[in-house]
């Protein structure tokens, strides 16, 4: 989108782009004129509708639109990344607490290679990077430890050593952004590794303490810094270390 755009509950969603206004009579079998809603969106009857107040996002390539707000607890959604902790394990899988409303079911194929006979055993405590496939009103959330359609982990799994904070889900949203100036800013002077989830769930790991300690305090000073205040922020971080 050219400019940000505030929505309240109730407000009607124009989802076309400026391309399809210019075709009379679109082509229903395109994929690209399928519309993809996220978090903080509904469709009602030809509509869509906000039911959340917040700031809208699309992404023109996969033409998916959802709400992005500051809320104090995660809602799961069907496809988002999230930092969880193992909390009980049963006889199919794991409980992950995700930080909603319901702890998550993750099941125990559900990780890249797994099998029967050869599964992860993940202890109570584990730290583990999954995406959530199953977000509904009348069942508990269930995330995967790997991408099914491709079969690959792609990052995601248990994550050892390092250390996991919580930050709000506005910053976090913010993070996911390949652009993320705090990130880049980070990258470009220290090597470490970072998960980011989400539901307001940072997992960061350095070469040593030290260094993953400056990690995290930057991304939680970066909240309501522009990018050349994060860039400067980092700048003295780093000359201190």
């Amino acid at each position: 989108m050219a400019s940000t755009k505030v929505v309240l509950p109730g407000d009607i969603i124009d989802t076309r782009r400026e391309e399809d206004t210019t075709q009379q009579e679109p082509n229903v079998e395109d994929e690209a004129t399928v519309i993809r809603l996220g978090p903080g969106l509904i469709q009602a009857s030809e509509a869509v509708t906000a039911v959340t107040a917040g700031v809208l996002h699309s992404n023109s390539d996969t033409n998916r639109w959802w709400v992005a707000g500051n809320k104090r607890r995660y809602v799961a959604a069907v496809g988002e990344p999230v930092v969880g902790v193992v909390v009980a394990r049963h006889g199919e899988g794991y409980r992950v607490d995700i930080g909603s409303a319901h702890d998550a079911l993750l099941p125990l194929l559900a990780f890249e290679g797994a099998t029967k006979r050869n599964k992860p055993n993940l202890a109570v405590g584990t730290v583990v990077y999954g995406r959530v496939v199953v977000a509904n009103s009348v069942m508990d959330p269930e995330i995967e430890c790997y991408n099914s359609n491709t079969g690959k982990s792609e990052g995601y799994g248990e994550l050892s050593e390092g250390f996991m904070f919580k930050c709000s889900l506005g910053l976090a949203r913010r993070l996911i952004d390949t652009k993320a100036p705090v990130l880049a800013a980070l990258g470009s002077g220290v090597p470490f590794e970072v998960a980011v989830g989400v539901n307001g769930r940072v997992w960061v790991n350095a070469e040593n303490v030290e260094t993953t300690i400056l990690v995290a305090n930057a991304i939680r000073n970066s909240e309501y810094l522009d990018a050349k205040q994060c860039r400067q922020m980092v700048k003295e971080l780093l000359e201190k270390q």
